[in-house]
């Protein structure tokens, strides 16, 4: 395995890990708006959540590389007055990974929300606690396992992403250039042993990842019975 190997992996799980981290502090407080409101917004915030569910990566991908260009107002405002460019660079590829892995941090949270009784929600208030307190001490800890499964899909996912960061990030070596994009370039040029030795690393490391998930939440499980 030569240095370059070693060098897109660890920038793909800087930006996996680094993206996980943004949208469960996203997802918390998102989630428990979308499993508390009546608005009737809601269907609305729902559908722009999940939208990257349902459009192709490399349409997302497409729109924004528009936004996010220089020539564009979005991007010539970044560039002008905070000197952020996020086409091919890191910090793109951090920008678009949040918004094509929102809904797998959010619908989890929201659906652990959901299930949790309103009487858990209602003793905390007559016992004097805030919403913040009862959020913290009171809800976050009932729904462990909806918050384990949300940051470790959102961490698989943003691992595998490859038409969206192709479309913002290119292939810059060791800026851009994440693990599904050097699986790619090896394939093409019909370099199967470094390819396989990408793709072997994201099998291992996946199902390592997944099993451990599995096993917590059936320890999660088995404890809450007890």
């Amino acid at each position: 395995m030569d240095e370059s190997f070693f060098e897109t992996m660890k920038l793909t799980f800087e930006l996996a890990g680094i993206t996980t981290f943004i949208l469960l502090c996203i997802g918390i407080p998102l989630g428990y708006y979308l499993s508390q409101t009546t608005s009737r917004f809601k269907p609305a915030i729902e559908a722009i959540v999940s939208m990257p569910l349902v459009l192709p990566p490399s349409v997302l991908g497409f729109y924004l590389l528009l936004a996010f260009s220089p020539k564009n107002s979005f991007g010539g405002w970044l560039d002008e007055n905070f000197d952020i460019r996020l086409v091919f660079s890191f910090e793109g590829l951090v920008v678009a990974s949040i918004i094509f892995s929102l809904p797998f941090m959010v619908h989890p949270i929201q659906s652990g929300f959901s299930a949790l009784s309103k009487s858990l929600r209602e003793a905390s208030y007559i016992l004097g606690k805030s919403k913040f307190q009862t959020l913290w001490y009171v809800m976050l800890p009932n729904i462990r396992p909806s918050l384990l499964t949300g940051m470790v899909i959102t961490f698989a996912h943003t691992v595998g992403e490859f038409g969206v960061v192709l479309m913002i990030g290119g292939n810059i070596a060791g800026e851009t250039k994440v693990a599904s994009i050097a699986i790619y370039d090896e394939v093409e040029a019909l370099n199967y042993g470094l390819a396989n030795q990408y793709a072997f690393t994201l099998f291992v490391i996946s199902f390592c990842i997944l099993l451990f998930v599995y096993a917590v939440n059936k320890s999660m499980v088995r404890s809450e019975f007890k």
